[in-house]
């Protein structure tokens, strides 16, 4: 197993940059599934005889695990290398599916939670967080889009996973009908879907893990000279180590404004398709049938998965700072224009869904180049993970906001847009912390620097494109 260690990891003369990009891609359109939950959710409530509380604390745990894990092992990980990590990461991730799957067979609730839940959520810290500091380290010159790039994929894996689920789950129960997304399949369908998605997903990461790439030392692109760069006052050329970062304030601004960003967007993430049926329901039926609120769900997934490569890639030209006050700031006008208008029309519902969902995933794509800009490259990917707790946090407070309040509110099924006003309302808010939060982020006090170190020259090798 030598070959998943760091020095076998560095590039040789000539590798090409680009090829890494793909490999990101083979972990986060994996894990990425985990947005995809939803597909067979009604499925595991008939199963088990649960509440959508008991089957939905999968998703918690899942969600919880992955902030737990990439603010703990975060620090291994830059140490082991991106091979090594992600060869984890596919073991955690394919090993939760398996052991779920287990659960399912013999109705133990509890199997599925440590399965997927605590296994996978590990998996799933690991994963994210492994490729995003190579891809920093080979995109020197334009980070915004390296992040991008990697974190594209886990807001497209979802668009890939639920209509695969769909047919796989029509394929193991003759009886589900993939169109209708109320439909329910039987147990045995959805821990056979566990076993198929466990082992295809093991051998697809395994594409990433062969094929990942670090730059050699002193490493820098073709035509690229830092020294070159006009210098930027939240950008420094300095280094924080993980243990150093968390006793800045910047570190936990950057959590605030984290933490908010994804507790508003999760909400309509979460219920995206009751959402749009309850907004259109007159005389106490929707106007929007089941196979059009799963077609907006899949649209939602594409915006999610868009907006992380267009607004982080946009935000190597205009700063990390200033696009964060559009995902807040606009969010904002864009929340308060849904629970006011939005029920007015169906295509203005969608647009200001949409928009707000692609903030939602351009927010995590953004932020490892905004911890970069202010901490340096030495232990970005570290202090990612331990960022990343805001999101396991936001995963528990978003659902908890929306669902309290719409409990409150009346029956799921009997729902109208006026029911979703409390809620959209809190998000407003939630939004405007966030907003101040990073209107107060300063670049990073030279106390917490690491002391300068001699910059290794660069190997006399062909420089890769």
């Amino acid at each position: 197993m030598s070959f998943l260690d760091r020095q076998h990891t560095i590039a040789p003369a000539g590798y090409s940059r680009w090829l890494i990009p793909p490999a990101a891609l083979a972990i986060h359109l994996c894990i990425g599934q985990v947005y995809a939950t939803s597909v067979y959710k009604n499925s595991l409530v008939a199963h088990f005889d649960a509440s959508l509380t008991a089957i939905g604390v999968i998703f918690s745990i899942a969600i919880v695990m992955l902030g737990v894990s990439a603010a703990i092992l975060g620090t291994w990980v830059e140490k082991v290398g991106p091979r090594k990590a992600m060869f984890t990461s596919a073991c955690f991730w394919a090993a939760g599916f398996l052991v779920g799957a287990l659960g399912i067979s013999t109705t133990q609730l509890w199997l599925v939670y440590i399965g997927y839940g605590f296994l996978g959520g590990i998996g799933l810290g690991i994963g994210y967080i492994s490729p995003v500091s190579t891809l920093i380290k080979w995109f020197p010159d334009r980070p915004g889009l390296a992040t991008g790039m990697a974190i594209m994929g886990f807001g497209g894996g979802a668009l890939v996973a639920s209509p695969v689920s769909r047919q796989l789950m029509a394929l193991y129960d003759p009886t589900y009908d993939p169109a209708d997304s109320g439909a329910i399949a039987s147990g045995s369908a959805v821990a056979m879907l566990f076993v198929t998605l466990g082992v295809v997903y093991f051998l697809v990461m395994m594409l990433g893990v062969f094929n990942v790439r670090t730059p050699a030392p002193g490493w820098k692109p073709d035509h690229w000279d830092p020294r070159t760069v006009k210098p930027k006052s939240l950008v420094t050329t300095a280094n924080v180590s993980a243990a150093n970062a968390t006793k800045t304030p910047q570190f936990w601004l950057l959590w605030i404004v984290l933490f908010c960003n994804v507790t508003a967007g999760i909400g309509i993430l979460e219920q995206a398709s009751p959402m749009i049926q309850d907004f259109f329901r007159e005389g106490g039926t929707s106007l929007v049938v089941g196979s059009t609120a799963a077609g907006f769900v899949a649209l939602l997934s594409l915006f999610n998965m868009a907006g992380r490569f267009v607004w982080s890639s946009t935000s190597d030209y205009t700063g990390r700072k200033p696009i964060y006050m559009i995902y807040l700031g606009v969010g904002i006008v864009l929340y308060l224009l849904l629970s006011t208008v939005g029920a007015s029309s169906t295509l203005l519902f969608v647009v200001l869904a949409a928009i707000i969902l692609s903030f939602y995933g351009g927010g995590f794509a953004t932020i490892p180049a905004y911890l970069r800009d202010l901490f340096g490259t030495y232990q970005v990917g570290a202090i990612h993970g331990r960022l990343l707790t805001a999101w396991s946090a936001a995963g528990i407070a978003g659902p908890l906001i929306i669902n309290g309040f719409l409990d409150a509110r009346g029956t799921p099924g009997e729902l109208v847009a006026a029911d979703y006003r409390p809620a959209l309302f809190t998000m407003v808010g939630v939004l405007a912390v966030g907003f101040i939060a990073n209107l107060l982020v300063r670049p990073v006090s030279e106390r917490f620097h690491e002391p300068t170190r001699p910059e290794p020259e660069p190997e006399k090798q062909e420089v890769a494109k």
